[in-house]
């Protein structure tokens, strides 16, 4: 990682949110299991600057709702091209590619995660994510990754011994 602080964690949905399990309740509807330890931590990050964006190839009521809940403004879902869901994203929150983390785990996030200054990839992620990430996290997707993610880089910007001594 370099020095370049992250201001915009840009976050894929399955595989990184969630486990990456898709469970069918009906047809046309599916249901996902969030972690709670990412949400605080996303809340965490925000309390901190930190913007936050969803980038996902599918289009699902629970993101949307769970994306409301944490007070993520830039929500793109079913995007069949994550670049250009990336770059719609950067544009509407004012950030270079330099300032950008994103954590991914499947084949349609290594274009994004080739732009970006922090690419990061989840433990449960494939292979050549793996390989194009800086960083990749000990916790699988849907299990706490995303907070990890968020305390290294609260830890790096000096923020994390004053976030322990908060009430979160």
């Amino acid at each position: 990682m370099d020095t370049t602080p992250v201001e915009l964690l840009i976050l894929d949905v399955d595989g990184v949110l969630t486990d990456g399990c898709v469970i069918p309740v009906s047809d046309s509807l599916s249901t996902k299991a969030f972690c709670v330890q990412d949400g605080c931590a996303i809340k965490l990050w925000q309390r901190y600057d930190g913007k936050v964006a969803i980038l996902s190839g599918r289009s699902e009521e629970a993101v949307t709702r769970r994306a409301a809940d944490l007070g993520i403004k830039w929500v793109h879902t079913g995007v069949t091209d994550k670049l250009e869901g990336y770059e719609a994203i950067l544009e509407a929150a004012g950030c270079g590619d330099a300032v950008v983390g994103y954590i991914g785990d499947d084949l349609p996030d290594l274009k994004p995660m080739s732009r970006c200054g922090f690419p990061i990839a989840v433990a449960n992620a494939v292979p050549d994510v793996k390989r194009v990430a800086w960083y990749v996290t000990r916790r699988g997707g849907g299990y706490g990754a995303v907070a990890e993610v968020v305390e290294l880089l609260l830890r790096k910007q000096k923020c994390w011994s004053r976030t322990r001594l908060e009430e979160v």
